[in-house]
C-alpha cells in the first residue's frame, strides 16, 4: 500500500480551505483517509498553515510520500529539509 501525504480540499465555493493528510495513494483526493496531519489557508493574508510536527515526521519516517504542495509547505516550517 502506497501512503501519501496530500490535501484534502475543503470549504465553500471559491473559498478553499485544505486540510493536510495522510492517505492511501488509491483513495479519491477528498475521499477517505487514515490521519490529519494539519491545515493550509491560502485565502488568508499571510496564508495560514499549521501542521503537527510530531505526526509529519512520524509518517515521513514510516515512508508516506508528500506531494510537491505539501512538501513545499513542510519544508517553510522546517519540518523536511
Amino acid at each position: 500500500m502506497a501512503v501519501k501525504m496530500r490535501l484534502k480540499r475543503m470549504g465553500a465555493h471559491k473559498a478553499p480551505f485544505y486540510r493536510i493528510v495522510v492517505a492511501d495513494s488509491r483513495s479519491p483526493r477528498d475521499g477517505r483517509f487514515i490521519e490529519e496531519v494539519g491545515y493550509y489557508n491560502p485565502t488568508t493574508e499571510p496564508m495560514t498553515v499549521k501542521i503537527d510536527a510530531e505526526k509529519a515526521e512520524k509518517w515521513i519516517k514510516n515512508g508516506a510520500q508528500p506531494t510537491d504542495t505539501v512538501k513545499k509547505l513542510l519544508t517553510n516550517a522546517g519540518i523536511v529539509k
